[in-house]
């Protein structure tokens, strides 16, 4: 079981493991916001399991954190749907082949099903007459940001809104 960190602001920050987050709230530094599952039950505490904790210190975050490019992430954003045909998608496909100067970056790579993949080639879309469904960019948001959020416990959402 995993949990959403956030800070004293509200904003999320991290996913952290159960025992983790427990750890946090036994030592003081952080509270429980949202539980879930059955209460951990020790020696002489019970205390709820928890599934969103706030910090009770403020934590600088980096800024301008992105998430970094990969076969997932892309068809995540392209929810699992071909950027040429709409079918199931995959396996991810560079708009620019890289063979010809194509590099790996979110506004590069798009979803894409096997068979549009694979009659697609070494050429771009405009070469195969084809037009792309979706416009390939960077994702951004909290639900972007947060490492190990690609994998949600629904009490996340009020926090991490839309995907």
């Amino acid at each position: 079981m995993r949990t959403l960190v956030l800070n004293a602001g509200y904003e999320p920050l991290t996913v952290v493991s159960f025992r983790r987050a427990l750890v946090l709230v036994l030592a003081g530094k952080a509270t429980v916001v949202a539980q879930g599952g059955t209460p951990v039950v020790g020696g002489s505490i019970t205390l709820p399991r928890p599934s969103v904790i706030l910090l009770a210190r403020y934590v600088r975050a980096p800024h301008g954190r992105t998430a970094p490019v990969s076969r997932r992430g892309v068809l995540r954003r392209d929810g699992h749907r071909c950027a040429y045909c709409s079918g199931h998608a995959t396996t991810v496909d560079h708009v620019l082949p890289r063979s010809r100067g194509g590099r790996d970056t979110w506004e590069n790579l798009v979803a894409c099903c096997l068979r549009c993949n694979n009659l697609k080639g070494n050429r771009t879309p405009e070469e195969k007459g084809w037009v792309l469904r979706i416009r390939p960019h960077t994702p951004w948001g909290p639900a972007w940001a947060v490492r190990g959020a690609d994998v949600r416990d629904p009490a996340w959402e009020a926090y991490l809104g839309a995907a």
